[in-house]
């Protein structure tokens, strides 16, 4: 079904809401991945009910789409995101006025489920920062950039992408700060501790410079040919961290984003606080993370209380 062959005009309509994304809107180039192949599949399924320009897309239409990955077995999740990406595109081909009605303005997805994220204990991240250590001991360049990495990764909450994005300029040793430019080219100031502040500088001083070549430019984290790190990289060297663990459901860089979140609700920062430090437009986001310490306190008081 996505394959189904395009028209004309709506080849044209997807590419002119791709453009909007990127310059107007400016989305990540994995956001706009993920809109842009949710759109394909819409107007390859309105393709093959016979719809060959915009002003033939019904809600009925948009419905059966649903339906119809609804039936495959697509997450409530994914579901949820593609409703969004067609109500998207509906109000954007409303405003270029290529149609004259907005066909979505009644569409309904399932709720996504909202599931706790996966969250390290203390006890395992103190054994992973400290196999970390362990492996950097000898100098290495490889494992001193893991532990700065990683370090860094808790410290600060990033995301993957940004964490790769960093150069080395964007540190601040003295107060120790980072810059980052986050979702939406949104900059904001990070502080770090001092464990990430010694990880990073000992990666600085004696492993950056053994991998940087002339093209390495100012990146502050480079791969062995001494390019910048990308997030496939460092998803893979958490994603080994977490496995030699072999008792946390956690996966990804992601997972220390919410570690790092949740060990600062749990330690009394204020969730506005963590909004800024994460980069959340809406407190909304961050609100999930007062779930995951709820649970926490609950599980702690369950063990302990003689009359939980």
């Amino acid at each position: 079904m996505e394959n189904q062959e395009l028209s004309r005009a709506l080849e044209q309509a997807l590419a002119d809401f791709g453009r909007y994304l990127t310059a107007e809107r400016a989305r990540s180039g994995h956001t706009l991945r993920a809109y842009l192949s949710d759109l394909r599949s819409l107007l390859a399924y309105a393709a093959s009910e016979g719809v060959t320009d915009l002003p033939g897309l019904e809600l009925g239409t948009l419905r059966r789409w649903l339906g119809a990955q609804s039936q495959a077995g697509i997450s409530r999740a994914t579901l949820a995101r593609r409703s969004a990406t067609a109500r998207s595109f509906t109000t954007w081909a409303m405003r270029e006025e290529l149609i004259e009605t907005d066909p979505a303005l009644r569409l309904r997805a399932p709720k996504a489920e909202k599931s706790l994220p996966g969250v390290l204990q203390s006890q395992q991240l103190l054994r992973l920062l400290n196999s970390l250590a362990e492996a950097a001991a000898d100098g290495s360049p490889v494992p001193v950039r893991n532990r700065a990495m990683v370090e860094l990764l808790y410290a600060t909450g990033l995301r993957v992408g940004e964490l790769a994005a960093l150069d080395v300029d964007d540190l601040n040793p003295d107060r120790r700060t980072l810059r980052v430019v986050g979702k939406g080219n949104k900059e904001r100031t990070v502080p770090y501790g001092v464990p990430a502040a010694v990880a990073v500088d000992d990666w600085l001083r004696r492993a950056r410079p053994l991998l940087a070549t002339g093209h390495s430019g100012p990146a502050l984290f480079l791969g062995t040919r001494g390019n910048r790190v990308d997030q496939r990289q460092v998803r893979t060297v958490v994603n080994a961290l977490f496995e030699a663990l072999g008792d946390t459901s956690a996966t990804g860089p992601h997972a220390l984003r919410h570690t790092a979140a949740t060990h600062l609700l749990d330690g009394g920062a204020d969730l506005r606080a963590v909004q800024e430090i994460l980069g959340h437009s809406s407190l909304a986001t961050t609100q999930i993370y007062t779930h995951v310490s709820v649970e926490r306190l609950r599980s702690s008081y369950q063990q302990a209380h003689p009359r939980a």
